[in-house]
């Protein structure tokens, strides 16, 4: 199986110590968000997990602990963008800290590992065309030999960030606008050594040399685990989305980067509350087993073809 660590939140961050105990523990819970009581048992043994990855705007907590995972496979997705404090509060200084975090964790465990996200793209008075150019330039030049790939994408308006969108005066391009913008963006990646692929866009990109992307990529995780590996698209991603199938271990309304377009998050006093429930040692992620949880064991197996 694939572990998705995760979606929902910013795991390597802020919960890297629960993470690691369920290293060690062998297994964790996950509750579903659609049905509060229903919780799935979740077994992480090393012969069963192909592959993790994580999604993260700040490895930083968990990169002293990387040697806690040398029985497992697995890679780090990184978002750095150029937006400031007023998009991503508490995400620290891009150039002071996380440009040289980035270029640390491509060190330790090699630039195929570590995908350079510039997601999602918005635009207002402030994070105009000729803003993201610019700030996407400074990254790229700042990544050269760091990464191989950069994944982009356009912010899309979920309910749970449409507030937050309007108060910032985002502003919808036309597809003509956005593809040639994009050609941009490609020119500057390849210019640095780096290949673009665009998530889960609705509109073709390739002709600019932007690549489909799969955040879950069975290429990539083939080339880290050295076997082949069966491949089935994620049914419950949308319908433009190329991943193949993981497990989320993740929980919504967790995350405390504050990101104004974030989906995960319903409001920031939900996201206090959660997080003040957090034990390192739960077997769940911001919580505890309640009364009326029912605990199914989730059955999995490993995708490597023998």
């Amino acid at each position: 199986m694939i572990v998705s660590a995760s979606r929902r939140t910013d795991i390597p961050c802020y919960y890297s110590e629960w993470f690691c105990n369920r290293i060690k523990e062998g297994f964790l819970y996950v509750r579903n968000p659609m049905n509060f009581h229903q919780v799935s048992r979740i077994d992480l043994s090393p012969h069963i997990v192909d592959c993790i990855v994580f999604w993260t705007k700040n490895p930083k907590p968990m990169m002293s602990r990387l040697e806690e995972l040398d029985k497992y496979k697995y890679y780090f997705q990184f978002t750095l963008t150029g937006y400031g404090r007023d998009i991503e509060p508490f995400v620290p200084h891009k150039k002071k800290e996380m440009i040289p975090v980035f270029q640390k964790l491509s060190y330790q465990i090699g630039s195929s590992r570590v995908i350079w996200r510039y997601d999602p793209i918005l635009f207002n008075e402030i994070y105009t065309e000729e803003y993201h150019i610019k700030a996407f330039g400074q990254i790229a030049r700042a990544l050269k030999g760091y990464t191989k790939k950069c994944v982009i994408s356009f912010v899309d308006i979920y309910l749970k960030n449409k507030r937050n969108m309007t108060a910032l005066k985002v502003y919808e391009k036309e597809q003509a606008e956005l593809e040639a913008f994009a050609a941009k963006l490609s020119e500057i990646s390849h210019q640095n050594g780096i290949r673009i692929a665009s998530c889960a866009e609705k509109f073709d990109l390739a002709k600019y040399g932007i690549e489909h992307n799969c955040c879950i990529d069975k290429s990539l995780i083939e080339e880290i685990t050295g076997y082949k590996i069966q491949s089935f698209k994620d049914k419950n991603q949308r319908i433009e989305c190329g991943c193949m199938e993981s497990v989320e271990i993740g929980a919504y309304d967790t995350c405390q980067n504050g990101c104004k377009y974030c989906y995960a998050n319903k409001n920031a006093k939900i996201v206090e509350k959660n997080s003040y429930g957090y034990d390192a040692d739960s077997p769940l992620l911001c919580g505890k087993i309640t009364e009326g949880d029912k605990i199914t064991e989730r059955k999995l197996k490993s995708f490597k073809i023998f």
